[in-house]
């Protein structure tokens, strides 16, 4: 019973720690010329929007840049950024004993 408790707790820590680092992790993307323009970091909290006030008088155009600057953001460069940060904390051997009881 303990053992559990105590393998649950580190489970918490671990992945708690995972979350911190791949905080750290941060990606810019763009849409409209770069008149919308947001910033993700790797737990997909978006941490900044700017948009310039000439996209304020077309909502529609607004609302489709803000989708495309979130799938730069979240893109290609953004998913490397993330597996290198992942190789670079151990990869898959960090979650070779998750949930195994040891």
């Amino acid at each position: 019973m303990f053992n559990k408790l105590k393998h649950i707790k580190n489970l918490k820590k671990q992945g708690k720690m995972m979350q911190n680092e791949l905080a750290t992790v941060v990606q810019e993307g763009s849409a409209a010329w770069g008149k919308v323009k947001m910033i993700v970091n790797g737990n997909r909290d978006l941490m900044s929007v700017t948009i310039d006030e000439s996209m304020l008088t077309d909502k529609t155009k607004l609302e489709d840049a803000i989708k495309d600057a979130w799938k730069d953001a979240t893109g290609m460069k953004f998913q490397m950024k993330l597996a290198k940060k992942m190789q670079e904390m151990g990869g898959m051997d960090m979650l070779k004993n998750f949930g195994s009881g040891e």
